[in-house]
């Protein structure tokens, strides 16, 4: 019998799990991953990005969380010794047409307090000298990180605080009894006063497993990377992304130097055929019929067929790939390119075809649910452990511990 049972391994769960033991030391808490090792998905797969917030909507949770947990993750890993580098990095317009999102991109960054900095082409190749842009806008605070590096100490320390994680232990079946939330796990039943759901790409399932409707499903989308040979990684020396749609959910390939010092290029953003699939030819029935057989997807699909077929396209051809890249860097040529795994993320997809664009967090009697945290949730993690918490003793049966 325990306090606080959280499904789910990745850096949110763990950053969950982290604050409760911090809030409640005395609570027995234990955290429950399917896999044999934690971080083992999302946050393995992550660009090791630490988010700025400029992007975000201003009043937003994504907004709220991000500028906030910059400070906290940042602070974590000074205390800890965790590798960072705030490398900064440039967001570039590259037509004419691009240069008023780029002035609405440097006003919501100063809305939000960052150190913006609106640069010249000229400027811009002071910083990045193989870009070739308009103009700019340099975003010093954003950094780089291994985020299984830290998800990884978060586990060391929930353990330190007394918590248990059982890996390998796959929640197959959940019901509530008198306020009991009981789980039937592969390695058998436990018992717990209150659960909190991370299961990414599985949130929604097993939100439905607890009789809770999340309004949302998770549509599985992969974005495919390529990484500069070692040779050519001079022609990055920060981070730069193009002036994203927006008309379209996801960002556009870009470059990211990592914190090991290679560059990942990418990434593209297609329909995975699996919750997990890595590989294009990975497929799961099940998930494919999910999706197909959501309206929200086939809405999702009319509303944005142009850009997703150049998605589509550029998964297929390294040529077309390599000329998203020249946009930034002419000087990128296909034999600079080496393949690099690929990442899922899980995206909320509400009924009317709209991606759920900020962070899902859904209460219910003796349960929350985390049932969107896309990116920047790495980033926000420890701020969104700590909302997580901030919930539980508003709702009407918070465990007493």
């Amino acid at each position: 019998m325990y306090d606080f049972a959280i499904v789910g391994g990745g850096i949110v769960g763990l950053a969950t799990a982290l604050q409760l033991v911090q809030r409640y030391p005395n609570a027995r808490v234990v955290l429950l991953e399917k896999e044999s090792t934690l971080a083992y998905h999302q946050t393995g797969h992550n660009s090791g990005v630490i988010h700025s917030g400029i992007y975000y909507k201003p009043g937003s949770f994504k907004a709220r969380f991000c500028l906030a947990g910059h400070q906290a993750l940042v602070q974590f890993c000074r205390e800890q010794q965790i590798a960072y580098d705030l490398c900064g990095k440039v967001i570039v317009a590259t037509t004419p047409q691009e240069l008023p999102l780029l002035d609405t991109l440097y006003q919501r960054g100063l809305d939000h307090g960052l150190k913006v900095q609106k640069l010249t082409g000229e400027q811009v190749r002071a910083i990045e000298p193989h870009v070739r842009c308009l103009g700019g806008v340099r975003v010093p605070t954003t950094g780089i990180v291994d985020y299984r590096q830290v998800a990884h100490k978060y586990a060391e320390l929930i353990l330190a605080g007394g918590a248990e994680i059982h890996l390998d232990t796959k929640v197959e079946g959940l019901r509530s009894h008198h306020g009991v939330q009981i789980l039937q796990t592969r390695r058998g039943e436990l018992e717990a006063n209150f659960l909190i759901n991370c299961a990414g790409l599985f949130s929604d399932r097993m939100a439905h497993l607890a009789g809770v409707d999340p309004l949302a499903q998770i549509v599985p989308f992969r974005g495919e990377y390529y990484e500069l040979v070692p040779e050519r990684r001079y022609l990055v020396k920060t981070l730069i992304y193009p002036v994203p749609n927006p008309d379209f959910p996801f960002l556009g390939v870009h470059f990211t130097r990592m914190i090991d010092g290679s560059v990942h290029c990418g990434p593209n953003a297609v329909l995975s055929l699996k919750r997990e699939g890595y590989r294009k030819r990975d497929f799961d029935l099940q998930d494919m019929a999910e999706v197909l057989g959501y309206r929200g997807f086939w809405k999702l699909i009319a509303r944005h067929a142009p850009e997703g077929l150049q998605e589509m396209l550029r998964s297929l051809s390294r040529h077309l790939f390599v000329r998203s890249l020249q946009r930034l860097i002419p000087e990128v040529q296909a034999c600079d390119l080496l393949p690099t795994p690929s990442g899922v993320r899980a995206q909320a997809l509400k009924p009317d075809g709209q991606l759920v664009d900020d962070f899902l967090i859904v209460p219910a009697p003796h349960q929350i649910h985390v049932c969107n945290a896309p990116s920047p949730a790495a980033t926000s993690s420890l701020e969104i452990g700590r909302a997580i918490v901030a919930q539980i003793p508003l709702l009407p049966s918070a465990p007493s511990t």
